[in-house]
């Protein structure tokens, strides 16, 4: 019995990872836009919650909390990704709220100008951090021997901007113990809904 126990409760947490809260933001709008404002410039995102609702209205939760107001862009790398949401421009944590269910089969596709979950190698473990795709990244997406990565929006227009960032020289950074980090640091001032 102990043993049926704890395969159902393992099991119910595989299946429904915490995410911010219940609470649906936004609910009544189905491709919700917003401005990512940085220090280079303005990208204007369009999110699909019909295809990946679980990742876009977690977003929309930090989003709301403001958790990616005064961030920076951690991770670039020409010609593949800018990555964003994990660290504030003081190098703190952003603060998580869990982490949320894998949706990268939901035909969306890592292509040039999408916006995607980061995650770590468990496919359940995006919680935050988030990447722009500066090229087509169909190694991203999901196959047969890996779960890929949740696309959930695309870039509506400021993609000359997102290809700026992706031109900024990078080096190693001690302080975050990280390869391809902004040598100028380049900060999203703040994400909010259109």
């Amino acid at each position: 019995m102990k043993i049926i126990l704890t395969l159902l409760l393992s099991l119910s947490c595989q299946l429904v990872l915490a995410a911010c809260s219940d609470e649906q933001v936004f609910a009544d709008n189905t491709f919700p836009e917003l401005t990512i404002e940085t220090s280079l410039g303005n990208v204007v995102i369009e999110l699909d919650r019909n295809r990946a609702p679980i990742t876009v209205n977690h977003f929309l939760q930090l989003v709301k909390g403001k958790a990616y107001d005064n961030n920076l862009f951690h991770r670039v790398v020409a010609d593949y990704v800018i990555q964003a949401g994990a660290y504030k421009a003081d190098l703190s944590d952003v603060k998580s709220c869990g982490t949320i269910y894998n949706e990268s089969g939901n035909g969306l596709s890592n292509d040039r100008g999408t916006i995607a979950m980061a995650r770590y190698d468990d496919p359940h473990s995006a919680s935050n951090s988030f990447y722009i795709n500066v090229k087509d990244n169909h190694n991203l997406n999901p196959n047969k021997k890996s779960w890929g990565y949740t696309v959930f929006g695309y870039v509506v227009s400021g993609m000359d901007v997102v290809d700026q960032i992706a031109q900024v020289k990078t080096a190693f950074n001690k302080e975050l113990d990280a390869e391809n980090v902004p040598v100028e640091p380049v900060k999203i001032i703040s994400v909010r809904m259109n």
